[in-house]
């Protein structure tokens, strides 16, 4: 192979440089030494890189054909050796998140992008499931980290750090009879007595009991399926406010207002880990950015 990492930083020094002397001293050399790895590499790819007959070398139309996928190769060996260093630092080859459907448009993105640029090679896995599916992923070790609502009792088999802060609207279709029938005057006993349109995972005892109050539910495990049904008029549920922000908007979904109680549930939002798994450098610093962002906000 003609190409190797030293005369390929040698290549891009001097068409950066501009001449031998000055890629010498870019790359701490003696400018015989670079004349001498340009020469090898002319000689092993059968082709004139530099113009010499002038004071300064010039590229010649090969080297300039050459030098995007040069830069590209020597770009990818640097993510190549910082991917090494990572990996004995502790970088996990693989990242796994499970995010409860609620909090898909969450600010976890942004952090995500930061993380992708520090560590370009890191593998990453997001899994949309219900909060409860999504903390039973994380103790059978499906996935290292869990983006969920805070949890009404704490498990001493996990650490979480909280990240922020959501609120749940209790919505309705706009035709739905019980705003026909009361005149829009809802009271606590509607929660109660309407059918209730729940978003929940697929083990019924593990369904959070802050969030179930009416005698008649129907489940479902997406949120997207749970908007449907709500715009239907089959039922009243409670949805992230951001999420049915623009459906209340549109006229297509109403914020339920009640003559003796204020509409919205304020929960916490935590990223959650399994501290039976010792998490690896990505996730940790995932945290970290989770955390940071929430403080800035």
């Amino acid at each position: 192979m003609a190409f190797t990492t030293e005369n390929l930083a040698v290549l891009l020094a001097v068409l950066d440089q501009g001449s031998f002397s000055a890629a010498a001293r870019a790359l701490g050399r003696v400018p015989s030494a670079v004349s001498m790895a340009i020469a090898h590499l002319e000689a092993e790819l059968d082709l004139p890189l530099f113009d010499r007959s002038g004071r300064e070398p010039r590229p010649t139309a090969a080297a300039r054909a050459l030098e995007p996928q040069a830069r590209l190769l020597a770009a990818q060996w640097r993510q190549l050796e910082a991917q090494a260093l990572s990996l004995t630092q502790g970088l996990e080859h693989r990242l796994a998140l499970a995010i409860a459907p609620e909090l898909i448009s969450a600010p976890w993105s942004a952090p995500l992008a930061q993380l992708a640029q520090e560590h370009p090679l890191l593998e990453v896995e997001v899994l949309a499931a219900p909060q409860a599916d999504a903390v039973a992923l994380l103790h059978a070790g499906r996935v290292q980290l869990a983006l969920v609502f805070e949890r009404p009792s704490l498990d001493g088999r996990e650490g979480f750090q909280e990240v922020g802060r959501e609120t749940l609207a209790a919505v309705i279709s706009p035709a739905h009879p019980v705003l026909r029938e009361t005149g829009g005057r809802l009271r606590e006993e509607h929660l109660i007595h309407v059918r209730q349109v729940v978003v929940a995972g697929r083990d019924a005892r593990a369904r959070d009991p802050r969030l179930v109050f009416a005698r008649h539910c129907w489940c479902t495990d997406s949120p997207e399926a749970a908007l449907g049904l709500l715009k239907a008029g089959l039922g009243w549920g409670w949805l992230p406010r951001s999420f049915a922000a623009p459906h209340v908007a549109a006229g297509t979904l109403h914020e339920m207002a009640f003559e003796n109680l204020s509409n919205g549930l304020n929960l916490w939002v935590d990223v959650v880990w399994s501290k039976e798994r010792p998490l690896g450098l990505g996730a940790r610093r995932f945290v970290e950015l989770l955390s940071s962002a929430a403080d800035a906000a």
